[in-house]
């Protein structure tokens, strides 16, 4: 399971161990550099500190050669390179007569060589490098045992203080655990750390919006349930009306009643079907280039015979080649209620027309028609659900222009009435955002 609190703690006390690591390096070095000078200067001293004058050859110490390892060895050679003392001469050292330090490898590690000429010897003398290492060695253990024994106490003050640090989302998501599903109000934000406000802020937009989805939601099927009663009622009438008749005529006149009512009703529950289908905030459908000269002509083609029945000259006037992004079925459905509301609010011996240009790079689609038009007070609320003016003899659902609407701005185009001037119609263009 991912963890904030474990990946932090890991990643600091990594990041501590290098450092101290580091450090430790650091110190060993700088110990090391420091050592040798000293013992180079010891080493000086004590070769100063040698015989000068000739004397006869010494018998070696009677020091054992571990004691050696750890100290220093003297050779002394007169000028005639005779050997006249040297102190272990267990240790191997070759025999060198260069003046000034150096570093002579042996069997037993690197030793480190003074040599001078003082008066009538020559004064060699020689330390093991291991015992300047070990001493660098424990001083830097020494420097860094402390640090080492404080990265359990950081990994601790670590856990804790991360924990207090993401305590704020824990009281966060036990107030969203506890709530109800209508409990969609904000989230305080006050007292919050400035890292956490975004995440916050963030979901308190995720609740508006789910907010307003759900009250659109209510007031949908509150809408669509009192519009129902009224086409289902009206065909429980007639099926009375039916059961009751006591002549062909009269059963013939419920009858037609009945398959008006049962008609609008059908036609009601399609809408309805077709707006919750296109209901902005769904999963997004794919994009696809989309020809609307064909589309066009497609849903001219639909609806002529429709507009032959009503007795409505319907016609595609004016096509020029255009091409956008989107859903060719839905833009369909878009345009044949346009058409559709065209036709049934046109008079017998009107027209409906359709055109398509493009203008300045954007793509256009009008329909115009010789009806009533609309008022201009009535002009915004006609795209409300279930919105149908009073003086209007179509007995329609009131939802074709709300379902054209959510189309548009699904695809980010304009829908724009106009009545027409010289009246009397309606012109309604959809207005596409260049590709």
């Amino acid at each position: 399971m991912n963890s904030i609190r474990r990946r932090l703690l890991l990643w600091l006390l990594s990041g501590l161990a290098l450092a101290v690591v580091a450090a430790g390096a650091r110190i060993y070095t700088q110990t090391l550099a420091e050592a040798n000078e000293l013992f180079d200067y010891h080493l000086q001293q004590m070769a100063a500190s040698l015989p000068s004058d000739s004397f006869g050859p010494l018998p070696p110490s009677n020091l054992n050669e571990l004691a050696a390892e750890d100290g220093l060895v003297v050779q002394i050679w007169n000028r005639n390179g005779l050997e006249l003392y040297f102190s272990r001469p267990a240790s191997k050292l070759p025999q060198r007569a260069e003046l000034g330090f150096s570093t002579v490898d042996t069997s037993r590690g690197a030793w480190r060589v003074y040599s001078a000429l003082e008066q009538n010897n020559v004064v060699q003398v020689a330390q093991p490098m291991s015992v300047r290492q070990n001493l660098a060695a424990g001083m830097a253990l020494r420097a860094l045992f402390p640090l080492l024994a404080l990265l359990p106490v950081l990994g601790i003050l670590i856990w804790i203080t991360v924990g207090r640090g993401l305590r704020p989302l824990d009281r966060m998501a036990d107030a969203l655990g506890q709530r109800t599903p209508d409990a969609l109000d904000a989230l305080p934000q006050e007292g919050l750390p400035r890292e956490i406000r975004p995440l916050v802020q963030a979901l308190n937009e995720l609740l508006g919006r789910l907010s307003r989805a759900l009250e659109s939601q209510k007031a949908f099927v509150a809408d669509a349930a009192h519009e129902l009663r009224t086409p289902l009622t009206a065909v429980q009438l007639q099926i009375q009306l039916a059961e009751r008749a006591n002549t062909a005529e009269e059963r013939e006149a419920a009858f037609a009643q009945l398959k008006r009512g049962q008609a609008r009703a059908a036609h009601l529950v399609q809408q309805l079907l077709t707006l919750a289908r296109q209901e902005p905030g769904l999963a997004p459908r794919s994009q696809a280039p989309v020809d609307l000269a064909a589309l066009a002509r497609l849903v001219v083609s639909e609806y002529a015979p429709l507009a032959a029945e009503r007795q409505v000259d319907l016609g595609l006037t004016h096509e020029e080649p255009a091409s956008v992004p989107g859903d060719f079925e839905a833009l369909r459905v878009m345009l044949g209620n346009l058409v559709d509301n065209a036709i049934r609010y046109t008079p017998a011996g009107g027209t409906v027309d359709v055109a398509l240009r493009m203008n300045e790079g954007k793509a256009a689609i009008e329909i115009a028609d010789t009806g009533p038009g609309i008022p201009q007070e009535d002009c915004a609320r006609v795209f409300d659900r279930f919105y149908r003016r009073e003086a209007t003899k179509e007995s329609g659902s009131g939802l074709g222009l709300a379902i054209v609407k959510n189309i548009a701005d699904r695809h980010r185009a304009t829908v724009l009435l106009e009545n027409r001037v010289p009246g009397p119609g309606l012109r309604v263009s959809i207005g596409f955002a260049p590709v």
